[in-house]
């Protein structure tokens, strides 16, 4: 591994963890512009969505119902276990698990299929695909 690939990596960790933290506190355009002009977001089995746009416009209805201004984040994403499945110059395929936690304890979790390519000096989402195993029947998931 050559010290470009290690930059890289980190790189594709920072997009990871700020999609994680801007979602939490219900930043949409931070967390859209995690993606491509032109990047998807599914989440398997309710909705796919293409371009920033159409990502903060999805998220909206979640955002206005579950935070009044001035509230502190609903809830905490936790993404680990990272795995690079692919990495190339112009490409990069990882895998993760999560969980999100709420008031409540855990709500909902499962795994993450990204693809990332570079743009300018960050690795963007070209798309994720959020994959949910488990969901509380009583919890924010399950009701959004």
């Amino acid at each position: 591994m050559d010290i470009n690939e290690i930059r890289a990596r980190q790189a594709v960790q920072d997009t990871i963890a700020t999609y994680a933290h801007s979602g939490d506190r219900m930043r949409l355009d931070d967390l859209a512009a995690c993606f491509t002009d032109d990047g998807i977001l599914e989440v398997e089995g309710r909705w796919k969505v293409m371009g920033r746009a159409a990502i903060v416009a999805r998220l909206t209805p979640a955002r206005d119902a579950t935070l009044p201004p001035n509230a502190p984040p609903p809830f905490r994403h936790f993404v680990t276990n990272t795995r690079f499945d692919s990495v190339t110059p112009n490409r990069i395929e990882a895998s993760s698990y999560f969980v999100v936690f709420t008031g409540a304890g855990p709500d909902h979790w499962g795994r993450y299929r990204d693809v990332l390519i570079p743009s300018n000096d960050r690795w963007l989402f070209a798309s994720r695909y959020a994959r949910v195993d488990v969901a509380r029947p009583d919890g924010w998931f399950a009701a959004s």
